[in-house]
């Protein structure tokens, strides 16, 4: 099954205990074309063979069902799976000239890319600002009302950052839930105001490329209405990030770096 087991901090009101939570697997997905890197995905792992067909049929890079042969990786190192297909060139259809420009790039920001980032060698977040359980939940609160394009298509995702004191510093719509929390970083930093968020919410689930734009942003605290997958805990708790997921109802669960958070 592509779930693992995560232990959290769950808050009803003003209440906590302890659980043990299901979370979807968050893997990398390395596609190499006749030992060349051509992309990546982040995807749960599994049927990955359809997958790279689908994604390869779709883009217009290989339509073929013949000459496929494809060998898979695991990378324990990189903590990703390799996969290597050798096609015949004269075989890629136009979509194989731009590695960048596929549709994985609207669902997340690694999506597309050749070579999957590293941030291991980045200093984490020791910043020890706190915030009351209660007034997380009055965030979330703040960010429903002003969602005026959800609220008339239902088809769009927020993101919202905040003061220490709860104070609201910028929201933003857009469809994809990495572009609203860069639109968020981008008026932050035009008005001088980075420096003040202390924590980033957002309408959606949580990937880890989420966690790496707060933690670029330097921005201790983050929230999310849904679940966050494997790897963004895993992120969380190694850059210092204070992650809470399922924040809705007054209800929310802390999956990494509890001690920011007060009930």
């Amino acid at each position: 099954m592509a779930i693992d087991n995560y232990q959290g901090k769950k808050y009803c009101g003003d209440h906590s205990f302890k659980v043990d939570d299901n979370l979807t697997i968050e893997q990398a997905l390395q596609i190499s074309i006749n030992n060349k890197s051509f992309t990546i995905t982040m995807r749960t792992p599994g049927n990955d063979e359809e997958l790279i067909r689908g994604l390869l049929y779709s883009e217009d890079i290989y339509k073929g069902k013949d000459n496929f042969k494809i060998s898979f990786t695991e990378n324990q190192e990189r903590g990703i799976t390799e996969a290597n297909l050798i096609l015949p060139e004269n075989l890629l259809g136009d979509g194989y000239s731009n590695s960048r420009n596929i549709l994985s790039v609207s669902s997340c920001g690694i999506c597309g890319k050749t070579e999957l980032e590293h941030i291991d060698n980045r200093n984490k977040l020791e910043e020890n600002n706190t915030l009351n359980i209660l007034h997380l939940y009055k965030m979330f609160d703040a960010m429903k009302k002003e969602q005026p394009t959800f609220h008339q298509s239902g088809g769009s995702h927020a993101a919202a950052a905040f003061t220490n004191c709860s104070e609201l510093l910028a929201i933003m719509e857009d469809i994809g839930r990495h572009n609203a929390v860069d639109k968020v970083i981008g008026k932050l930093i035009n008005s001088n105001q980075l420096n003040e968020a202390k924590c980033l919410i957002v309408s959606g689930r949580i990937s880890y490329e989420i966690v790496s734009k707060a933690f670029a942003a330097k921005i201790p605290i983050l929230g999310a209405v849904s679940a966050p997958s494997t790897l963004a805990v895993d992120f969380a708790k190694e850059l210092g990030i204070t992650l809470l997921g399922f924040c809705r109802d007054n209800k929310a669960t802390c999956y990494a770096h509890p001690e920011r958070i007060i009930s």
